[in-house]
């Protein structure tokens, strides 16, 4: 009986499997810096939705924070939030995300769910997904 060879150790810290260094510039981003971008992000959405419908929450904002993460991402390397808290969103394996992995990823964490699965390299499933990680800038 042989040893199976497709297992993966689990990272040492956040961030070892993908080449990245544990702390610092390029380090991943982690769960305080990136809950604090969500809070930016999320609030930005509701004060335009807000806006336009005079009506707070509803369904309008889920289409907007999402439009706000893809354009932000594609635009400046980040959303706002993102770039406020000193985050980037890269593509593996380093390069800046082409358009399609920010749509993916944005659609994905307006759902919610797939940012709460996440891996030993604190990549949430939408990133996983999109083939991108979040970095400190």
């Amino acid at each position: 009986m042989s040893a199976r060879t497709d297992v993966v150790a689990p990272s040492i810290f956040p961030g070892e499997r993908l080449g990245l260094p544990e702390s610092g510039h390029r380090s991943v981003g982690r769960f305080g810096r990136r809950i604090v971008a969500l809070f930016i992000d999320w609030a930005i959405a509701s004060a335009i939705s807000w806006l336009i419908t005079r009506h707070y929450g509803g369904w309008t904002v889920y289409p907007i924070f999402a439009a706000l993460q893809i354009l932000a991402i594609w635009a400046l390397g980040g959303s706002i939030g993102h770039r406020i808290v000193g985050l980037r969103l890269s593509a593996l394996p380093g390069s800046k995300p082409a358009l399609w992995r920010p749509v993916v990823r944005s659609i994905l964490l307006a759902v919610v769910v797939p940012a709460l699965v996440w891996d030993s390299d604190q990549r949430g499933f939408h990133d996983k997904v999109a083939g991108t990680v979040l970095v400190r800038s």
